[in-house]
């Protein structure tokens, strides 16, 4: 099951989705071989079966009247590290958020790119901390991204441009940007959080 609902959504939408949900962003995630505790893979599931059964929805194009889904900050964090548990790539070990009104989150990545060639002024190993905005329109979303640091220096985002570029060769996808607009998975209409909540409409 776990395999089957994550490829509803193509890679490039699943990696932006990612980022921007707890995203559900841009950064394509990878295995860390850690085993996520069983409330955690509860709270991960129940995401997963929400998704699941939107898109099914979809499928069937029938018309309704709008609908909401409040999922807490444990939640969407449970579900970040149960796609990184379980798509086993190359690049984001771990990403966690924090969810604040009007759609501004905080969030950590861990990036790992050990034994591949770099620009000289990325790390093999680093920790990036960020502050942006979701903004969605028209079935697309992105993140704006406000603040950058890479440990404890500010960094201009094309720092997160150049991980992704380097991210995309080994999973031989294209390599984007980290402003460019994604489609919402299936089904899905609008995001929009408030302190420790995402509200998603279909």
């Amino acid at each position: 099951m776990d395999r089957e609902t994550i490829m509803l959504v193509p890679k490039k939408t699943r990696a932006a989705w990612l980022v921007a949900c707890g995203l559900l962003s841009v950064l394509p995630v990878s295995g860390g071989g850690q085993t996520l505790p069983a409330g955690a893979r509860r709270e991960a599931l129940k995401v997963i079966r929400f998704l699941d059964g939107v898109g099914a929805e979809s499928l069937m194009k029938k018309p309704g009247s709008p609908r909401r889904m409040v999922f807490t900050e444990s939640e969407i964090n449970s579900y970040i590290a149960f796609r990184i548990e379980t798509e086993k790539e190359e690049v984001m070990k771990e990403l966690r958020l924090k969810l604040f009104e009007q759609n501004r989150i905080e969030g950590k990545v861990f990036v790992d790119l050990r034994d591949q060639k770099l620009p000289s002024f990325l790390k093999p190993q680093m920790n990036l901390y960020f502050e942006g905005v979701f903004v969605t329109q028209d079935g697309k979303v992105r993140l704006d991204f406000q603040k950058l640091f890479l440990e404890s220096q500010p960094v201009s985002v094309m720092i997160l441009d150049a991980i992704i570029f380097v991210a995309s060769k080994l999973g031989k996808s294209d390599a984007g940007s980290i402003n460019d607009w994604y489609a919402l998975p299936a089904g899905i209409k609008d995001i929009r959080t408030r302190p420790g909540r995402l509200s998603i409409y279909y």
